[in-house]
């Protein structure tokens, strides 16, 4: 369970292909607080440290993660967002994200406003999900307030702290994210559609 407030970027070291795994090794400011079994979202993706040592920590994406998120992009050198899983006697800043990503998206639009920034991602709606004006979306693991919501699209407005400390100053019109939506959400659109 993780809250959408990410901790710190992390930085990808190195990408080792093996059959239908992708070993990721990670440098971060938190490696030295990491233990091996311990979940860790890395842009919003819940995956378990399987390596720690020499400031760098592994992790493993199978096919099916690979198949359902954007890890499968993902550079060496690149920035990624890291947030380690929440403590029960924590606040919950964000909201509730389980580090599941349900679907990708493409941004599709990026605006520089005055003091801040907008974003507008465009998903496959067939798959049922939806967002709501002023709901929680998680987006590279990022909890944020959806703005402007359509039946395939929303936008989010980014303040300058979200912008400078997570991977979304990378983010440009035709990037691919990891989505979550609100597992709220989620749970109450299944029971509608009963």
């Amino acid at each position: 369970m993780f809250t959408g407030i990410i901790e710190t970027l992390g930085k990808i070291a190195d990408l080792k292909h093996d059959q239908g795994n992708l070993h990721i090794t990670v440098e971060s400011a938190i490696v030295h607080e990491l233990k091996i079994d311990q979940s860790v979202a890395h842009n919003g993706v819940c995956l378990t440290v399987v390596a720690v040592a020499d400031g760098l920590h592994v992790v493993t994406a199978i096919e099916e993660t690979l198949n359902k998120t954007s890890l499968g992009h993902l550079k060496i050198g690149e920035p990624v967002n890291l947030e380690r899983c929440m403590q029960m006697n924590a606040r919950l800043d964000g909201h509730i994200v389980q580090g599941h990503v349900d679907q990708t998206a493409v941004c599709t639009a990026f605006k520089e406003l005055d003091g801040s920034w907008e974003y507008t991602f465009e998903y496959d709606a067939a798959t049922g999900n939806v967002t709501v004006e002023k709901g929680s979306i998680c987006v590279n693991g990022i909890s944020l307030t959806v703005v402007n919501s359509q039946a395939n699209s929303f936008s989010v407005a980014i303040i300058p702290y979200t912008f400078e400390h997570t991977n979304l100053h990378n983010v440009r019109e035709g990037s691919v994210v990891n989505l979550e939506f609100d597992i709220i959400g989620k749970y109450v659109a299944r029971l509608m559609n009963r």
